[in-house]
């Protein structure tokens, strides 16, 4: 008998980065996905994510970012360049993302906390001014970055691959906000404590691909591996992969506001 086929949204995909994307995306379908959010890095980046989205329609979503990591190697003025970028396609994407801070040392290193804080800043601002949600890179940063979320005023804010604290998982949960869960369900000690903590109602699907999984055995991530955060979510839970699935997919779905352009039923 056939494994049961689910109707899946990975929330948090770096297509850009992925070699045989055509694929990849049919290999997707065939797990039984429905869409895949696509996000963005820089100014480089968005603009990869948008060729793919326009070649994918309706099944890939673009949504652009200004991503921490790739700060050290912008000036101002690429900042400013990627800003208007994301603000002149604004109403074209489903979300900003990824966006964020990490306060990891070589990160820092090459962007202090200040300059990813003013980046940071500037794109919850779009958001905040566009009603439109965000996917947030918070490693080592979470107080940080919830507190600046927040005050934004976003209202609809992930918290992508969260491994942080209880305390300010609470804080995410209490404003409505999510976290996302990805591959690292499976095995990663600090993330299944995250997802055992959050209601169903927060939680979205995600593989973020094409990163690198696992401990003794190594896999690069595809969007079809959404199937294995389903199916690590319901077994922490306690519950079935149907539900997972039907839930996960409906709070994708309004998260986005892609509830009347793709139909589960």
């Amino acid at each position: 008998m056939s494994a049961e086929v689910f109707k899946l949204v990975d929330t948090h995909s770096h297509l850009d980065e992925v070699e045989d994307l055509d694929k990849a995306i049919e290999e997707g379908k065939q797990a039984g996905l429905v869409a895949i959010i696509a996000v963005g890095q820089d100014y480089e980046s968005n603009l990869k994510i948008w060729d793919i989205a326009e070649k994918h329609k309706h099944f890939v979503f673009p949504a652009m970012g200004l991503h921490p990591w790739n700060l050290g190697n912008m000036d101002a003025s690429k900042v400013d360049l990627t800003l208007r970028q994301i603000e002149d396609n604004i109403k074209k994407t489903v979300g900003i993302g990824e966006i964020g801070l990490d306060y990891d040392k070589r990160v820092i290193a090459a962007a202090d906390k200040e300059r990813q804080k003013e980046a940071f800043k500037s794109v919850l601002e779009l958001a905040g001014r566009y009603d439109k949600p965000v996917s947030v890179h918070a490693r080592y940063s979470w107080k940080d970055s919830f507190d600046m979320v927040k005050e934004s005023k976003v209202k609809r804010a992930v918290f992508h691959w969260y491994t942080g604290f209880s305390s300010v998982l609470r804080e995410i949960i209490a404003e409505g906000y999510c976290i996302s869960a990805t591959p690292a369900t499976e095995y990663h000690d600090e993330h299944r404590r995250a997802i055992r903590e959050t209601p169903l109602q927060n939680l979205l699907l995600e593989t973020d691909c094409p990163v690198t999984y696992g401990r003794e055995t190594k896999y690069q991530a595809y969007p079809a591996d959404t199937m294995r955060s389903l199916k690590a979510v319901a077994q922490i839970k306690g519950i079935t992969e149907d539900v997972v699935a039907a839930k996960t997919t409906e709070n994708a779905l309004r998260f986005f506001g892609l509830s009347t352009q793709i139909k589960v039923t």
